[in-house]
């Protein structure tokens, strides 16, 4: 027989074949087994079988038939994706990248392929390639030319030539699901989750059965921390799919933003046993295990993470994170050793830089630590730009808005619940110490910090620094006294969902909402406002050691850290003078010097009778989510009061720019 006749025949039974592979792979492999009695050793068969077999769970048949073919000069573009994904199955995401990229290269046009590829980069933690793959995937999946420019730009991330593209196209053909997904993923990258949450909610309406749009709405809604609708999603994927990693990863990470976090760890775990070749699921296993106080896991965790990527620089961060945990010489040689490679990302050499600054502190050589602090935050200085004078404009509208007239035209105005405590200031404050004192009652739960107060005061109207716009706070003048009412039941109702416990009152830790006090009191008159402060020093230069998983870009300077106090401190004195008595102030260093006395004078404030556990608040076993979770754990104590001074020679920025804040501190504050 001719070859090509061989070829032929082979193509088409290989083809009659290929009809039972996703249905009834036990047929498809039988009829693979007679292709190859009849042409024994022919590499499109085996791969043929290998895809059979890997379909019906026989991994180790199916990588006993495939992994020999790859010795071969030209295997089929076959045996490099089913390979790929067979070892994606395995749980070993490194070895599955390069078959499946191969895959893509051999054929640009393999959805499958490029698809697989972005679930294996997800589970490795590399966001950005995988955005990179399920964009060549939504390229390979257009099928009109007119979408192709627009596919190009978006694999480019050319965002804005996609979007000229994609918006004349979805005007002539609204319902083009391809299209509006792809218009979703512009927005996803911009980040305008608003509209890619809208958009991709629209493509789920017309196909529902849409698995990628679906996964791209779920992360969507994750991302713009909406994680009760985000877990709705995901659960609905992992049903459909119910081995997919990537799903349970997604419904892992949405699980702990609701603050489940005994389920997540629970999810982590059982992903982890499945598929363990995951350092950064590892490393958000041990994220979790740290905030249900679960320590030595926690670190074992993340040595596992580092166990099978030593560059992940954010998991020495999360150690470091832990306050309490102590780096072995080694483990500074190592991180000393990262930081001399030149092929370092980015984000894995702040990480490694903020690490290395705790470890040497922790050992006593502040000159290097400094230097090392100092290199962490000029990195995130150069990536988060930060407007000091935007703040200070901010800080300036808010005391001109929120004025003694505005309350006093405003009488019992917002909803009557009492329920939320607020706990705000800057970061590193105490004010995880407060929480964990008032969470310790039994009136009390505590939950973290919520975004929801933030999040109303966008939609009430962007921030902008052009005062003549009416925008937020200035809108808050003209907004109907009745509207108020409706806006607090709306932070009662977003928050709901993280009230676990049926306690009368619940604790919003975010500290950023003092820039909010007024909009709070104006929805929620009832409820407490607790400013935490802390030594102006302490304060800041604690958040300068700190690096933060999101926000406060204004810690990442010295000047911009001590102007960012000042204002705050600025604008709660406004507060005080047209709102006296509304807020309680607790100062760490004389809770730290006599605990008792002002652990009675706030549960005076919260209206709370005296409970012997807010004493011994340590004894809480809560989850605590911020950096200072180990720390609340321990019984109150002074050590950390002084730890600037060791820096002094290198604070000079952070003191002029605090000023006079810095000479008052306490004295009428």
């Amino acid at each position: 027989m001719a070859q090509a006749e061989v070829t032929g025949s082979l193509d088409t039974a290989l083809a009659q074949a290929a009809r039972f592979l996703d249905t009834r792979p036990d047929l498809a492999e039988e009829q693979a087994r007679e292709i190859l009695k009849a042409m024994p050793d022919q590499p499109s068969g085996l791969a043929f079988l290998g895809a059979a077999l890997r379909r019906q769970g026989k991994t180790d048949d199916a990588r006993a038939v495939l992994a020999p073919l790859l010795s071969m000069p030209k295997p089929p573009v076959a045996v490099f994706f089913e390979l790929g994904v067979l070892l994606g199955d395995l749980g070993d995401p490194a070895a599955a990248i390069p078959l499946l990229a191969r895959a893509t290269v051999l054929r640009p046009g393999h959805t499958q392929a490029w698809r697989a590829l972005g679930d294996q980069y997800t589970l490795l933690g590399d966001t950005q390639a995988a955005d990179a793959a399920y964009a060549w995937h939504i390229k390979a999946c257009v099928n009109d030319p007119r979408l192709l420019e627009a596919a190009s730009a978006l694999c480019e991330n050319r965002l804005d030539v996609a979007e000229h593209k994609l918006r004349p196209f979805l005007k002539q053909n609204p319902s083009d699901v391809t299209a509006l997904r792809m218009l979703a993923e512009v927005g996803a990258r911009l980040g305008r989750y608003e509209d890619a949450e809208r958009i991709l909610a629209r493509v789920l309406q017309l196909a529902p059965s849409f698995a990628e749009a679906r996964h791209n709405y779920a992360s969507v809604l994750h991302r713009a921390n909406k994680p009760a609708e985000a877990l709705a999603q995901a659960e609905i994927l992992e049903k459909a799919d119910p081995r997919n990693p990537g799903y349970r990863a997604l419904k892992a990470a949405t699980l702990s933003q609701l603050g489940e976090y005994a389920q997540a760890s629970q999810t982590y775990g059982r992903l982890l046993q499945e598929f363990p070749n995951q350092p950064k699921g590892w490393m958000s296993y041990g994220h979790t295990l740290k905030t249900l106080g679960r320590q030595q896991d926690s670190i074992e965790a993340y040595r596992r993470a580092i166990a099978q990527m030593p560059g992940l620089g954010e998991v020495y961060w999360s150690l470091a994170n832990l306050k309490t945990f102590r780096f072995t010489d080694a483990e500074i040689a190592t991180m000393r050793a990262q930081l001399e490679r030149t092929d370092l990302a980015p984000d894995d050499r702040f990480h490694f830089e903020f690490a290395l600054g705790k470890a040497l502190e922790d050992a006593g050589d502040y000159a290097q630590s400094f230097a090392h602090y100092d290199a962490g935050n000029a990195l995130r200085r150069k990536a988060l730009p930060y407007r000091a004078g935007q703040t200070h404009l901010f800080a300036e509208r808010l005391k001109a808005v929120f004025t003694l007239e505005l309350f006093a035209s405003r009488p019992g105005v917002g909803s009557p619940a009492p329920d939320p405590i607020f706990v705000v200031g800057l970061p590193r404050s105490g004010s995880t110490l407060i929480e964990q004192i008032l969470a310790s009652h039994s009136a009390v739960e505590g939950t973290m910090e919520l975004h929801d107060v933030a999040h109303i005061a966008r939609e009430l109207g962007s921030w902008t620094p052009d005062a003549d716009k009416p925008s937020y706070p200035e809108v808050t003048s003209t907004v109907p006294p009745e509207r108020f009412r409706a806006l607090g039941e709306d932070y009662l109702a977003r928050t709901r969902i993280h009230r676990k416990l049926g306690r009368p009152f619940f604790i919003d830790k975010m500290p950023n909402n003092f820039l909010h006090a007024g909009l709070i009191q104006l929805m929620l008159p009832n409820a407490k406002i607790i400013d935490a402060r802390r030594h102006p020093m302490g304060c800041c230069f604690s958040c300068f050691k700190q690096h933060f998983a999101r926000g406060q870009s204004y810690t990442y300077g010295l000047e911009d850290l001590g102007r960012y106090y000042a204002d705050y401190v600025g604008l709660m004195a406004h507060y005080d003078a047209v709102l006296p008595g509304r807020v309680h102030r607790v100062f760490y260093e004389r809770m730290v010097a006599d605990p008792e006395t002002e652990i009675r004078r706030l549960l005076d404030y919260c209206g709370l009778a005296f409970e012997e556990s807010c004493l011994k608040f340590y004894q809480n076993d809560r989850s605590v989510r911020t950096a200072s979770s180990e720390q609340v754990r321990m019984p109150i104590f002074s050590d950390g009061l002084d730890q600037w001074r060791h820096y002094e020679p290198w604070l000079g920025p952070l003191k002029d720019a605090l000023g006079g804040v810095l000479g008052g501190y306490g004295v009428g504050q």
